[in-house]
């Protein structure tokens, strides 16, 4: 007699997964959280705001999981996971309230399941955002095994009046930017055809673990930052970098003028530009180039914004100002 098992679907495996993450996931839910995992939908209670707007976002680790998987280090994906969608949502004001995940696989192994999920754990913890649900497909056909792909949903909420849209955005204003860790989860594809060899030695180590350092969390110096002075807008700078980024939160007839000398890149994104022999316009057009999100905001609030950013390990600092310009961006 045959059964699911043997189409390569391991409902056990599955069962495994949930009773190694349940009381990992459980650590992250607050008060609001109204139903433990297992239930058909996740209930989350909004509590006490006068003209709440919920700012949601999506995304995945793209092909840096390649790396993770070919050196079978999977610790750090679920944090890349949980910072694409968590940063994204900050560039509106909004306090990320809860993630959702989705693991897709080959063949599951519980472990390996549950080290991913593990890292989505400690990013929203560190956040305080709350894993309320997720989906774990075990889909033998559509991915090879040993093969996994995840992604994710975060909501998180502002109050209406407080939104951060980049509209009030005005020459003069000033740039300051927040350091990346890296690539962060941004043109990894790239990133693979100029270093193969993941185990090559760079800096000492194994370059894998360099090019694994996972993306950066913002929230807790972007959620101090907004709730003690008017910021204008903010930028999170992945796919396109500054290029393509910072424009997107411009309004009409304003540009950017950026000091590149003043942008501090990392060593690693140096060497990949060498050993490509690669233009300054195709690598801040790729990369994040060591920038991983930008405030704009009044000038006379930029050294204010920098010491309070540091406050929360953040060594935020100038690259740039907003000027009257249809160009969008203006290098100098």
């Amino acid at each position: 007699m045959s059964t699911y098992k043997d189409s390569g679907v391991n409902k056990e495996e599955g069962y495994e997964t949930v009773s190694k993450i349940k009381d990992a996931v459980a650590s992250t839910h607050n008060k609001n959280v109204l139903a433990g995992i297992g239930s058909f939908g996740a209930f989350y209670e909004l509590g006490k705001y006068n003209n709440p707007v919920l700012v949601s976002g999506t995304d995945g680790v793209g092909t840096k999981l390649r790396i993770a998987l070919d050196v079978k280090k999977y610790d750090t994906v679920g944090i890349d996971c949980f910072a694409m969608c968590a940063n994204d949502i900050l560039c509106h004001g909004a306090k990320p309230l809860f993630f959702l995940d989705y693991l897709a696989c080959g063949k599951l192994d519980s472990d390996v399941a549950a080290e991913i999920v593990g890292g989505i754990v400690a990013a929203c913890k560190e956040t305080g955002c709350a894993l309320i649900g997720g989906e774990t497909a075990e889909m033998p056909g559509m991915y090879q095994i040993g093969d996994y792909d995840v992604a994710g949903f975060c909501v998180g909420i502002v109050e209406k009046d407080n939104i951060i849209d980049g509209s009030k955005i005005k020459g003069g204003d000033v740039v300051i930017a927040l350091p990346s860790s890296g690539f962060h989860s941004n043109g990894f594809s790239f990133v693979r055809k100029v270093f193969p060899d993941f185990y090559e030695e760079w800096k000492g180590k194994p370059l894998y673990e360099t090019l694994l350092t996972p993306t950066r969390l913002y929230g807790n110096g972007i959620m101090g930052l907004i709730e003690s002075m008017e910021i204008s807008g903010i930028a999170h700078i992945t796919g396109g970098g500054l290029i393509e980024n910072i424009p997107r939160i411009l309004p009409k007839g304003l540009g950017v003028e950026i000091q590149k000398s003043k942008i501090r890149v990392p060593e690693i994104m140096k060497e990949l530009q060498n050993r490509a022999k690669v233009s300054d316009e195709e690598m801040f057009g790729t990369f994040n180039m060591g920038v991983g999100m930008v405030v704009v905001a009044d000038e006379k609030l930029s050294e204010t914004i920098i010491q309070k950013l540091k406050e929360y390990g953040e060594d935020a600092y100038l690259i740039g100002k907003i000027i009257e310009n249809e160009s969008p961006i203006l290098w100098i």
